[in-house]
């Protein structure tokens, strides 16, 4: 989660949520996303809201966090009312949220199914460094309902994890796969990324072979994006350091899209493949604007077409919820047209891909001019959807909003 908020609007004190909003609520899937801001040290190429313990400061702490999470989510049980329905997908990310004991992650999902109740197949994830969980802690939450978890690997190469400023043992990723694996964890992610500075064709390959050693249902890939203010960034800037160009991520993707499907695992988002039971509810529920509420510093909601994004610093957060109120920095109400455009970028994304009844006629005459130049599958429009092809999938971003813009 970016650290970067928008503007928006000022948040009234009974809540983020207008009356329109609130007529909605039950009628998308609910989900809650928890965000745990801590971190051990700082990856020079990230720009998420997160944070090591000289940088909390005075009023937050790892030790009162469930505390302070707990108080935000019976302010959210008591703006949904009783239309709230129960929670279909819970996520834990951050940050690096195995830095809290397994006992408190545990104690907070079981405050969400006291406050929500949990759907009888939730799915329930957890991110972690595979340095900050051993096989103990992953008993401790497979037993304690959590049902899916999220390595972050990046690389397979130690030079590539050096300059990412990323730290594994050689071959605990691996370890930690088996562990969650033997902890009775059916749904394992690892996570990716290409194009860091000194990655070469054979670092990424090597990372390619080294996840499909490891046996997950789901790894997600992104490229690496150099964020303004990290100290990657700033190397960037200097030239003392040089990315991937586009040339190269491009290659790089394909390279995985052949390996992963190969092993059986399909693309379902542009990001991201899986066999056809690892998808991941939680995030697909983002790619088709469901409803979620965002828990913690800086955690970002949506719920009946209204956005909302929390304080960031872990210190304001606390204070705010000790005194009784609403965490909330600043809210957007969409308008019919944000939400439009909103259905097009996300939707495309999805291997399910776009009804074409929802492109008004210049964005689907766009459409089938995408089609000719091989960035929509034929065949599937034939069948009323905007699918992407691979090259579409290289393209994807600059498709969607061509097809926002016409």
């Amino acid at each position: 989660m970016s650290s970067a908020l928008p503007q928006g609007e000022a948040v009234p004190a009974a809540g983020p949520l207008g009356d329109a909003s609130l007529q909605r609520v039950g009628s998308s899937p609910f989900g809650i996303y928890l965000h745990v801001p801590f971190c051990t040290t700082r990856c020079g190429y990230c720009d998420f809201n997160t944070y090591t313990a000289d940088e909390l400061g005075p009023g937050a702490s790892r030790t009162d966090y469930l505390e302070s999470a707990a108080a935000e989510l019976q302010m959210a049980r008591r703006i949904l009312g009783s239309a709230a329905p129960k929670v279909s997908s819970v996520f834990v990310g951050g940050g690096t949220p195995t830095l809290l004991p397994s006992s408190t992650l545990v104690a907070m999902l079981r405050r969400i199914d006291e406050e929500f109740g949990l759907e009888a197949d939730a799915e329930v994830s957890i991110e972690s460094n595979p340095e900050s969980v051993d096989a103990m802690a992953l008993q401790e939450l497979r037993a304690g309902g959590f049902t899916r978890v999220s390595f972050g690997m990046q690389s397979a190469s130690p030079h590539v994890l050096q300059t990412l400023d990323r730290h594994h043992t050689p071959g605990r990723v691996q370890r930690a796969v088996a562990e969650a694996r033997a902890a009775g964890f059916e749904h394992i992610n690892l996570d990716l990324i290409y194009g860091a500075p000194g990655e070469s064709d054979e670092d990424w390959q090597r990372s390619l072979d080294a996840v499909l050693e490891a046996r997950p249902d789901h790894v997600s890939a992104y490229a690496l994006i150099v964020e303004e203010g990290t100290r990657l960034g700033a190397q960037v800037a200097r030239g003392q350091v040089h990315v991937a160009d586009d040339d190269s991520l491009a290659h790089r993707y394909v390279m995985a899209d052949e390996a992963f499907s190969a092993a059986g695992l399909r693309w379902y988002e542009v990001s991201n493949w899986s066999t056809e039971a690892g998808r991941c509810r939680h995030n697909l529920a983002y790619w088709r604007s469901d409803d979620w509420w965002g828990i913690g510093p800086g955690a970002h909601s949506h719920v009946g077409g209204t956005r909302w994004w929390n304080l960031k610093h872990p210190a304001a957060y606390a204070e705010a919820v000790r005194a009784g109120r609403i965490p909330a920095a600043a809210r957007e109400e969409l308008t019919l047209e944000q939400r439009h455009d909103e259905h097009v970028l996300l939707l495309l994304r999805l291997v399910d891909g776009l009804p074409l009844v929802d492109l008004p006629g210049a964005a689907l005459r766009r459409a089938n001019v995408a089609v000719t130049e091989g960035l929509l599958d034929p065949d599937a429009f034939m069948a009323g959807r905007a699918v992407l092809t691979l090259n579409g999938r290289l393209l994807a971003d600059r498709l969607a909003v061509e097809l926002v813009t016409v």
